[in-house]
């Protein structure tokens, strides 16, 4: 085993940008802890380099597995380097469709135990005065699409919990950054999308329509996984590493132009916001 090269903690290895991510870090001479909700779905990935890979047991909901999962790494491996927030799933529905008991259950995956599983590696980054915090967000949590309320909300919370995140652990030597893929050929729309459709005739142009193109274009995406991947190895243990980072044609177009958008109308109020203050003395 290579004492020096850097040690991942990653969670859902099982599909997706997780898989390949895992993948391509062990293939590369990277140590890798490898995560999933039953660890013989990873079974394969530590295959690739028995010395340098532990496949564990790991659902982000579950609080004792957490637990178990960071010290079962740190005894391993005495480090962690990169972790990397990629568990969790798609939910579609109109806002006013959404059922009660899934819009709850995503936020406990996408978002509590995001929250859970960073609290539980922090101590070990700061002990260490180094590290880096991936957070798998998506342009939905820059922007909102319609049938995507609640998903973009996960993924909002996470980025603005990031930047808390940041400001809080960049002084003691810790990265924080958000990625922020389009639509990308993985099986998300397949396995990791939920969805409760839409009966009422008022959305059957915005969120009954994105659900139905959803699921018709999965497998067609421009964005590729692999690459994503690479990039993300890329930019892991720079000192610079950006904060967003946008992936795909698609994402990076739609969110610049969102964000001028944006930028521009907050401006066009200002008379209004300064308003608001008590009168200069």
């Amino acid at each position: 085993m290579s004492d020096d090269a850097p040690v991942w903690f990653i969670s859902g290895c099982s599909t997706g940008f997780g898989r390949e991510l895992a993948r391509l870090v062990l293939e590369q001479g990277g140590r890798a802890v490898v995560t999933a909700r039953g660890r013989d779905r990873v079974a394969d990935l530590a295959a690739i380099a028995p010395d340098r890979a532990l496949a564990l047991d790991l659902d982000v909901t579950d609080q004792s597995q957490i637990n178990a999962a960071v010290e079962a790494a740190k005894t391993h491996f005495g480090r962690i380097d990169v972790l990397v927030n990629n568990a969790g799933y798609g939910y579609q529905t109109s806002i006013e469709e959404g059922e009660e008991p899934h819009i709850r259950a995503q936020f406990d995956a996408n978002v509590f135990g995001l929250f859970a599983l960073t609290r539980a590696v922090l101590p070990i980054l700061r002990e260490q005065g180094s590290g880096h915090i991936i957070n798998l967000t998506s342009v939905a949590g820059l922007i909102g699409f319609p049938a995507s309320g609640y998903y973009s909300a996960t993924k909002h919370a996470i980025e603005g919990w990031s930047d808390s995140l940041k400001a809080e652990v960049n002084p003691l030597g810790i990265q924080v950054t958000c990625v922020e893929p389009g639509p990308f050929r993985t099986d998300w729309a397949g396995r990791s999308l939920e969805q409760t459709q839409s009966h009422i005739e008022a959305y059957a142009d915005t969120a009954a329509k994105r659900m139905a193109d959803t699921s018709g274009y999965s497998g067609t995406q421009a964005g590729d996984p692999v690459r994503a991947g690479q990039i993300m190895i890329d930019i892991a243990l720079k000192p610079d590493a950006p904060r967003h980072l946008v992936l795909g044609k698609f994402g990076h177009d739609t969110v610049t132009a969102k964000m001028k958008e944006r930028l521009a109308e907050i401006e066009s109020l200002r008379d209004i916001a300064l308003a608001a203050d008590f009168p200069d003395e």
